[in-house]
């Protein structure tokens, strides 16, 4: 379910503690993520396109953080978000096993688009780095609409404690 604040604009958003806030800060969140076997190639490395999903269910988990269920979001609002563009660099390998984090940073938001800045890292090691521009979609046309104005407030709100930090 998604939280109060985006079932109504006119009710003030409940203070709620998430499951999973203590691998994050108000800025930076933070996902945890095992590398398994089927992660990686036959050299022993993570294959290249399975960063993608790494990223993806951090982004996932960020919304979810924020009290935003995306299968809400389609039901009550009628739009998804999409992956618009991505770059991504990748740094380092990262092999079976290993324990790595995946960050998700709001880099601009925009009516219809976000700008995400990603990084997975083991340890003090940046291993891939990323933009991700995702848009707001129409569910019924796949056109471009505006953000949920009550989801769009709340990731101004994380914005300006982005901008209160720097």
């Amino acid at each position: 379910m998604m939280n109060d604040e985006l079932s109504s604009s006119r009710k003030r958003p409940a203070k709620r503690s998430s499951p999973i806030t203590h691998h994050s800060s108000p800025i930076t969140f933070r996902w945890p993520v095992r590398v398994y076997y089927e992660d990686t190639d036959l050299g022993g490395v993570v294959y290249y396109a399975n960063y993608l999903k790494f990223l993806e269910r951090a982004r996932t988990e960020w919304l979810r953080a924020l009290g935003v269920e995306q299968t809400a979001l389609a039901a009550e609002h009628r739009v998804i978000f999409v992956v618009r563009s991505i770059a991504l660099e990748y740094l380092r390998p990262a092999a079976f096993n290993d324990e790595l984090v995946v960050t998700v940073e709001l880099e601009d938001l925009g009516a219809v688009q976000i700008l995400l800045r990603q990084r997975i890292s083991r340890g003090t090691v940046e291993v891939v780095t990323a933009r991700v521009r995702i848009a707001c979609i129409n569910t019924a046309t796949f056109k471009p609409v505006r953000i949920p104005g009550s989801l769009s407030g709340l990731l101004r709100r994380q914005a300006a404690k982005l901008n209160d930090k720097l």
